[in-house]
């Protein structure tokens, strides 16, 4: 059974940009109920169906399956909120690899570190452009980002 533990900063200042280029990534849901989702992305040349299940804290279900980009792209077409699209930066700070993901469109403005955990109670040194935790705040879930922009909070 797929569990995915994960915490959920902002990002403050420029400090954090890595001098390697990013990731661009396009999402959607096709199902948006708060208790799971079911996510396709399109990670530049691969494709993945996702499907998590609601929050607990800094846990939940979480499994994902490759399928063909071309696949995707036609998921995409049939989601049912606004796609995001974001350029994902893979940063290592203190032995571990942090997802900064620098979104754009709609959610322009808004930066976000995650970084996931083998267990809820590892020790993580935070970076100096890590901000003020979100993990438990909703709006800053993609789900929730998909309906409810940045640009428009």
């Amino acid at each position: 059974m797929g569990v995915e533990i994960e915490r959920k900063f902002l990002v403050k200042g420029r400090e954090w940009r890595p001098s390697a280029p990013g990731k661009s990534i396009q999402q959607g849901y096709l199902c948006l109920d708060p208790e799971r989702s079911v996510r396709i992305r399109l990670l530049q040349d691969r494709a993945f169906l996702t499907i998590k299940g609601a929050s607990e804290g800094a846990r939940r279900f979480e499994f994902e399956y490759p399928v063909p980009c071309e696949d995707a792209r036609q998921l995409l077409a049939m989601c049912q909120a606004g796609l995001i699209e974001k350029t994902r930066y893979k940063i290592e700070f203190a032995g571990r690899i942090w997802d900064v993901d620098e979104f754009h469109g709609l959610n322009q403005g808004l930066i976000l570190a995650e970084i996931e955990l083998e267990s809820e109670t590892c020790e993580v040194t935070l970076p100096p452009w890590a901000g003020e935790e979100v993990t438990d705040d909703p709006r800053y879930f993609n789900l929730y980002l998909a309906r409810q922009p940045y640009s428009l909070w």
